[in-house]
């Protein structure tokens, strides 16, 4: 019988399921499977179990789990567990346990990268080194007397010589700028002709709609400078979609129209803030790339992970390097001279780091905070935020009618702006200054801020509490509506028209084109947005940004979202917290349980099976 525990309604769901199965299952195996539940509602791909070993997983029960040896033996013993490659709702593989899909997601994915990451092109390199000298030329003048490599440069080299790419950097390091000039060389690699036998299928996309607009918007734009011929030019893409859309979802069902039977007609794939793409997405995105096709990833290693289970694109950065072949290519192809670092990982050379951040200069006080936060350096940290520093300040006593104030002062050139009528006036001051948030509930969450702040503003304005719209209400919706055009996380700000209210969201084009009015009743599912979290931030750039953090201790402060939150901010980070908190923010890396990493080793400990992956992904 299982142990009274407090379980929820996804545990208890499972708990269910698998009592059905095995009306003899142990305590312990019953137990394990409602961890594993937890464990992946907080993001984790498995439950490993050394790490929990002799603990007492909850605080309020007195249930205890078994030495490791005990726990492993306890399911190996039960019909509902399998090993690596069997068909069993439960996999225990090297000490961590799965539920069968992630299990099967996760092999399948790193089996496919390997042989992505394997399978190299035939490559012109003399045509490669005049492109790139060509392309990054301007790199060069730029970062004269600066550190080098270009990185930019290498970035773009290790993309067209290799049929997979993971480019990694930090708010304003040039990932964009990177993509269209390795993408330009790519086309000069096959003539650059835009048609015929020469030609190359390029797609964009994006975890998110929002994601995919602005990777469109910054490629358009960059790519009207290159030096390239019109024909490269016209061939570059500047269309970009969701994963989802991409992918062809359907509903809520965990199966899409493009899989390896029905792959993508694409020759190459950019995917843009790749460190939202969970492991199910990312496995079921690779699965449906031609073999043939060259997939370029683009992100930031160091912030937040997926909202859904899995880290991944954090893991394939894990263990880059350059061997001294590698070095020696790259040295030939581009001048560029790199330290040799045998890397670990089977995927190293993929993966570029690019280092140079062009929005925040070497004497920028968020650019060094972001560095000691990344490295763990909570006296730093501490330290850097009492220093005068013209970008940087720091509540360390706050109290939330303070924040209030200090929030309503910093929204009042937006309200004064949306009562103006002038949307592209009204956008300018929303993004000048924004609030987030760690957490969505409590007195210094999403919820209760965006509440008190809505009900101060209406009343200033003579607005009626009950009325849900007026002049200078900010939304942010929170469902896809492919029909209208928006996209969870859009933001959308009502103002006052000769038509009545309506809500206007930024488009695509210029003039009149720029933004895009809605009735109100037309909007997908939506909610006030004066303040949002730091997960719904990603992405975004705003001049200034207001950083709350809770009162209390939560499991949501880490390195990772505290670095997100302060690189929203362009010129200015103001942090509201105490001092405890930030160092508990600063000390927690939040490291999520998987095993991609160690299947893409140099020397992987885990075997493949992918035919057994693809059944059990089928069946569970």
């Amino acid at each position: 019988m299982l142990p009274d525990l407090p379980l929820g309604p996804l545990e208890r769901a499972l708990v269910d399921s698998l009592q059905r199965l095995d009306p003899a299952a142990s305590p312990m195996l019953l137990a394990s499977a409602a961890l594993l539940c937890v464990a992946l509602e907080q993001g984790d791909v498995c439950l490993p179990l050394a790490r929990l070993a002799g603990q007492r997983p909850w605080p309020d029960s007195p249930f205890s789990l078994p030495a490791l040896a005990d726990w492993q033996a306890q399911l190996d013993a039960s019909p509902l567990v399998g090993g690596d490659g069997d068909f069993a709702p439960l996999i225990l593989d090297h000490g961590r346990l799965y539920l069968a899909r992630y299990q099967a997601y996760e092999r399948q994915l790193a089996t496919q990268l390997l042989q992505r990451a394997a399978d190299l092109p035939v490559v012109d390199e003399a045509q490669l080194s005049e492109s790139l000298s060509r392309l990054f030329a301007f790199n060069s003048l730029s970062q004269a007397g600066q550190q080098q490599p270009d990185w930019q440069r290498l970035a773009a080299a290790q993309a067209v010589r290799r049929k997979l790419a993971v480019i990694s950097g930090g708010p304003g390091t040039g990932k964009t700028t990177t993509v269209v000039r390795l993408l330009a060389a790519l086309l000069e690699q096959r003539g650059g002709h835009p048609s015929g036998g020469a030609s190359l299928a390029i797609g964009l996309a994006a975890p998110t709609g929002k994601a995919a607009a602005r990777m469109a918007e910054a490629i358009r734009h960059a790519k009207a400078n290159l030096p390239v011929s019109e024909a490269v030019r016209s061939a570059l893409p500047d269309e970009a979609r969701t994963l989802h859309r991409l992918l062809g979802s359907r509903g809520d069902s965990p199966q899409v129209r493009h899989h390896a039977a029905n792959p993508l007609a694409l020759d190459v794939l950019v995917v843009d803030e790749a460190s939202m793409v969970d492991l199910a997405l990312m496995a079921k995105l690779v699965d449906a790339l031609p073999a043939s096709a060259r997939l370029i990833l683009l992100g930031d290693k160091d912030q937040l992970c997926a909202v859904e289970a899995g880290a991944v694109f954090a893991e394939l950065c894990e263990g880059r390097g350059f061997d001294a072949q590698a070095a020696a290519d790259l040295q030939r192809i581009t001048g560029q001279q790199v330290a040799v670092d045998t890397p670990s990982s089977a995927l190293g050379d993929a993966v570029v780091l690019l280092t140079h951040s062009h929005r925040f200069a070497g004497d920028s006080g968020i650019g060094e905070l972001a560095r000691r936060i990344n490295g763990g350096d909570v006296g730093g940290t501490l330290n850097l935020l009492k220093e005068d520093r013209s970008d940087l300040a720091w509540n360390a006593a706050p109290t939330p009618a303070d924040l209030l104030e200090r929030l309503d002062r910093g929204y009042a050139p937006f309200i004064a702006a949306a009562k103006s009528g002038d949307a592209a006036a009204t956008f300018a001051a929303f993004n000048a200054f924004r609030g987030l948030t760690a957490q969505r509930e409590g007195a210094w969450g999403l919820a209760g801020i965006n509440e008190a702040l809505e009900a101060r503003i209406k009343r200033r304005s003579q607005v009626a509490s009950r009325e849900r719209w007026y002049v200078g209400r900010p939304i942010m919706v929170r469902q896809n509506d492919y029909a209208l055009g928006l996209f969870n996380g859009d933001i959308g700000i009502c103002l006052q028209t000769e038509y009545g209210l309506r809500v206007f969201f930024e488009g695509e084009g210029a003039g009149e084109e720029a933004f895009r009015p809605f009735a109100p009743a037309r909007l997908p599912s939506h909610d006030s947005a004066f303040a949002m979290t730091v997960h719904k931030s990603q992405g975004s750039e705003f001049s200034e940004v207001l950083l709350v953090l809770p009162e209390q201790p939560s499991p949501l402060l880490s390195r990772s979202l505290f670095y997100t939150g302060i690189t929203r901010a362009k010129h200015k980070v103001e942090i509201w917290g105490l001092p405890a908190r930030l160092a508990d923010a600063v000390a927690t890396r939040a490291d999520r349980a998987a095993g991609l990493a160690e299947r893409l080793a140099v020397e992987p400990s885990l075997p493949d099976n992918a035919v057994a992956a693809q059944d059990q992904l089928s069946l569970f």
